[in-house]
């Protein structure tokens, strides 16, 4: 159904294609990617009330409910029974939410190698490993992330709910309530790809080790800044749980970056790899001294009777220039 552009790359060591063909490949990867989301998403759509529940479910006993939104209903108890929902089209548009979000979340790993699949035929065979290493530690970090922002959440929810005035009853309503959460994850797991973006620039030749070393003070700083506006919560536990992963992630990038910058020193010092095209000299050189060379005349001069018996041409030529 779909016709790979790969099949060039046979012909073509260095995975060069057409422009049609670099199209049609893209064509084939989004598809792929689209159907994986598609296909995870109806999934995620079957259990989207077990989603809910477990994302709800420690906010629920951070504020004092022990009881599940299944065992409220059981009970028939009205205790605890702060998460409502409004509005006729509100259950409908929040499975659609929650069961899309986590389908791009599930599939993840496939768009991402899709993605990788895309550029490696114009990398490097060293490029193409660390390409891949970088790739598949994306989806770990994204999760290290959505699991501090799923840690911080009860604890947020408990600070936040003390500001409550005494004996009012505090609803919360749930299409908001999963908003916030979706957004405290999004937030923390693109947060936990900071180091992951700055390994890609050193690996890429942009930022070297000894630089990000040299920030470390304003990085931290900046972190530590970026945590407290992108936490929606003012206590300092979420502030604390989404800034020190990092900071701690920044340090071990640096480190990572110094190593491949120390390979690097040595490879260039072996010289470039099999696949590599050797670096041109292009710095210009003294010719040295001018040896002058005596030839023939290739054409005779024109006489003055060959001038009136053709005049628009000289010395053999149509053109006088």
């Amino acid at each position: 159904m779909l016709k790979s552009a790969r099949k060039k790359e046979e012909k073509d060591p260095e995975g060069r294609m057409p422009l049609v063909e670099h199209l049609r490949e893209l064509r084939n990867r989004l598809t792929k990617s689209l159907l994986a989301v598609v296909v995870t998403t109806i999934v995620a759509l079957m259990f989207y009330k077990d989603i809910i529940q477990f994302f709800t479910d420690p906010i629920l006993q951070a504020v004092g409910c022990d009881l599940s939104f299944a065992e409220l209903q059981e009970t028939g108890t009205s205790t605890c029974a702060r998460i409502v929902q409004n509005g006729l089209l509100s259950p409908f548009s929040l499975a659609l939410s929650v069961s899309l979000t986590s389908g791009v979340v599930l599939a993840s790993p496939v768009w991402l190698y899709q993605l990788w699949g895309f550029i490696a035929p114009g990398l490097h065979k060293h490029e193409k490993k660390y390409s891949l290493s970088i790739v598949g530690a994306g989806f770990p970090l994204f999760l290290l992330g959505a699991y501090f922002a799923y840690w911080s959440l009860p604890k947020m929810a408990e600070v936040m709910l003390q500001f409550s005035i005494i004996g009012s009853d505090n609803q919360l309503p749930l299409d908001e309530l999963i908003q916030l959460i979706q957004r405290m994850i999004i937030v923390f797991g693109l947060a936990f790809e900071l180091p992951l973006l700055l390994v890609m620039l050193n690996f890429g030749g942009v930022v070297s080790g000894s630089k990000m070393l040299g920030w470390w003070r304003g990085m931290v700083m900046g972190i530590t800044l970026f945590a407290a506006i992108a936490t929606p919560s003012t206590d300092p536990i979420s502030m604390l749980a989404l800034a020190v992963p990092i900071s701690v992630l920044y340090f071990v990038a640096t480190g990572v970056a110094l190593l491949n910058d120390r390979r690097r020193a040595r490879r260039d010092a072996e010289g470039p790899a099999d696949d590599e095209a050797s670096e041109l000299d292009l710095t210009p050189e003294d010719i040295g001294e001018i040896e002058s060379v005596s030839a023939t005349r290739a054409l005779s001069a024109q006489t003055d009777s060959d001038r009136r018996r053709d005049p628009d041409r000289v010395n053999g030529y149509d053109d006088v220039t």
